[in-house]
């Protein structure tokens, strides 16, 4: 595996010829908050719900996005130094906060590339290399990372109408809820929506971690349906990531082989209501 800068996160590591997916996510230092809270929300990179604080650049983030009941703040600065996450929480209710970052490059030998896609349910990126005549070749990939979370400010209360958590924010590829996993109650369903460029995603496979839960028990997985669609049961109590990753055919050939994003969304789910 070829390593471009000590800065980029690398999606995957090599173990014992086993391929482990790295997610990459945003984590509030607490999911439930006061209005007029302010608070880092932190960046996390790692496997089964565990992980380490990114240490990526901050010249590397190209939409960092706060939606609140009453608006959507752009706080991307491309000319920044260091990456700032520390956002204040004012308004009452559920709030979204994203981010974005652009594209680092990577080659691996074909062996490692098509244990990695078998992996992450890439399958018709194999067929699509065998197509090309490039099963046997390396493979070049570019790849992104998309991430969102969802924070509740003050308690839950049924007014709040603003939908700030169920609306696109234009990200590359997006998780978002159908339902506010605020209001929920213990057994219910929430449907995820799967976008890509603002467009449903369907048959694409998407993974549910549990915070808590055995590193030895696998994510639920589920694909989406024809609208994008995924309906997931919340069961019981706890901090919850949902992630995906999507691979097309690289748009510029001199860069990269193939574009990979991936995307995650966390939130808490109290079954309180």
């Amino acid at each position: 595996m070829k390593r471009v800068s000590r800065l980029l996160v690398l999606p995957f590591v090599l173990l014992a010829g086993t391929v482990v997916a790295r997610e990459f996510w945003l984590e509030p230092a607490q999911f439930t908050v006061l209005p007029g809270t302010t608070m880092q929300v932190r960046i996390f990179t790692g496997e089964n719900f565990r992980g380490t604080h990114w240490k990526g650049h901050a010249r590397r983030i190209t939409q960092l996005l706060h939606a609140t009941p009453t608006g959507l703040q752009d706080l991307t600065s491309p000319a920044a130094d260091t990456l700032q996450t520390t956002l204040t929480f004012r308004q009452p209710g559920t709030h979204l906060v994203a981010l974005a970052t652009d594209n680092a490059f990577l080659t691996m030998e074909p062996q490692p590339f098509a244990a990695y896609l078998r992996a992450e349910g890439l399958e018709h990126v194999l067929a699509q290399r065998k197509e090309r005549g490039e099963a046997e070749k390396p493979a070049r990939e570019a790849y992104r990372r998309c991430a969102t979370t969802l924070l509740q400010v003050g308690a839950p209360v049924p007014s709040d109408t603003a939908r700030a958590w169920s609306r696109p924010t234009g990200l590359a590829l997006e998780i978002l809820p159908e339902q506010n996993p605020y209001f929920l109650k213990p057994g219910m369903s929430i449907t995820l929506r799967v976008l890509a460029e603002g467009r449903p995603v369907a048959g694409q496979l998407v993974r549910v971690w549990q915070r808590g839960v055995s590193p030895a028990q696998p994510p639920l997985q589920l694909h989406s349906n024809q609208n994008g669609r995924v309906l997931l049961r919340l069961l019981s109590p706890g901090h919850y990531l949902i992630s995906t990753v999507r691979m097309v055919p690289s748009s510029n050939r001199t860069q990269a082989d193939w574009q990979s994003t991936w995307s995650t969304l966390t939130f808490a789910f109290s079954g309180k209501q």
